[in-house]
């Protein structure tokens, strides 16, 4: 009779092992996820801050391009106000499709192309494009971590019961980053 109390003391002790290390593990994930997110937020506001400064070095120099410019400002208020991950995902979208036409747009006007101003707002763009591009990856990464580990027994067990959802990935598709004359695929 010993015997079969140990073993089933050695199962539930297992069992409960699992459990919290299952557990443990899924609220670390979830935490990375949150954190990638973030990191792409000071990216994104980055992005937003800087964008005056390209509007009005672009407007100084070219007088009727003001159509595209008010499309990427206003593309810019909209991402800046999204309230969903949705509507934010759709309004940066928006917002990076005008910020390279507005950068296609300028390298039209020599007298721009060659300004100080304008090469140095351009490496910037640049620099934040690329630190988005490698946060989103992570993000993505961690979400797949993360959702594999909550499909997976007995995460899928703990997940459902404390209610963590599957993760969305953070995908706008190929980004183009111009800078120079040369035209950078990024995925």
């Amino acid at each position: 009779m010993t015997m079969l109390c140990w073993v089933l003391t050695g199962f539930f002790a297992s069992a409960a092992a699992l459990l919290w290390t299952s557990y443990n593990r899924l609220m670390r994930l979830d935490l990375r996820c949150e954190q990638a997110m973030a990191d792409i937020d000071v990216q994104l506001k980055q992005r937003h801050a800087l964008l005056p400064n390209l509007f009005e070095t672009v407007r100084a120099f070219t007088s009727h391009e003001r159509d595209a410019i008010e499309v990427v400002a206003k593309a810019r208020t909209a991402a800046m106000v999204a309230t969903t991950p949705q509507a934010q995902l759709l309004a940066e979208t928006s917002l990076g499709e005008g910020i390279r036409q507005l950068i296609t747009i300028a390298e039209n006007y020599p007298e721009l192309k060659a300004s100080q101003h304008f090469r140095e707002l351009r490496i910037e763009i640049a620099d934040i494009e690329n630190k988005l591009a490698a946060a989103r990856r992570y993000l993505n990464a961690t979400v797949s971590e993360f959702n594999a580990t909550r499909r997976q027994f007995p995460g899928n067990l703990i997940a459902r019961h404390i209610r963590l959802y599957q993760r969305q990935f953070y995908d706008i598709g190929v980004e183009r980053v111009l800078l120079d004359d040369a035209v950078v695929f990024k995925m």
